[in-house]
């Protein structure tokens, strides 16, 4: 049996109902697998948290108020050399020693108020903020318009597989309408 990938901990119980230990698991595969890597060898850990946990999160190490949806902590700084290139990946570690990614941390009351608000089911939401997490823990940023562009057709690509619509897309044609 393959260990799970992502180990889910939940904070908050208003999560336990949505079965975030299986979109969390099926997001970070398709995040890794459309940055060209194999998930085994590698762990990712998840917390499920409270709006108000995570803004005390996004305080101590972001020195920012206020809860954003997701945060995430790689365990390796993998920038791109250039903008617009590919971080440098990570080296997956042995079956019984996997190699740490990182941490994912997720606030509930955001990430359902955004879901509503785009009129987007949750766990398609969900889905889209452990992918995007994932690639930042792989080294993947937005900040610059090139690597933005290549986050982008990144979790396009894997949000396809799970058959979640292009986020980007969607978020182009509300802003022409």
């Amino acid at each position: 049996m393959t260990p799970p990938l992502v180990e889910v901990v939940i904070e908050d119980p208003r999560w336990h109902p949505l079965a975030l230990d299986g979109l969390a698991e099926q997001a970070a595969r398709a995040a890794l697998a459309a940055a060209e890597l194999a998930p085994e060898g590698f762990e990712i850990a998840l917390l499920a948290a409270s709006d108000a946990r995570i803004a005390e999160l996004n305080a101590a190490f972001r020195g920012r108020g206020g809860a954003t949806n997701v945060l995430s902590w790689p365990a390796v700084e993998r920038a791109a050399p250039s903008e617009g290139a590919p971080p440098t990946p990570p080296r997956p570690g042995r079956a019984d020693d996997p190699e740490s990614l990182g941490d994912i941390a997720l606030a509930f009351e955001t990430c359902a108020r955004e879901a509503a608000e785009a009129g987007k089911p949750f766990d398609q939401h969900l889905l889209h903020l452990v992918v995007h997490g994932t690639l930042h823990l792989l080294g993947y940023d937005h900040q610059r318009d090139g690597d933005a562009t290549l986050m982008e057709s990144l979790e396009t690509a894997a949000l396809a597989e799970l058959g979640v619509p292009d986020p980007y897309q969607e978020a182009a044609r509300d802003r022409i309408a």
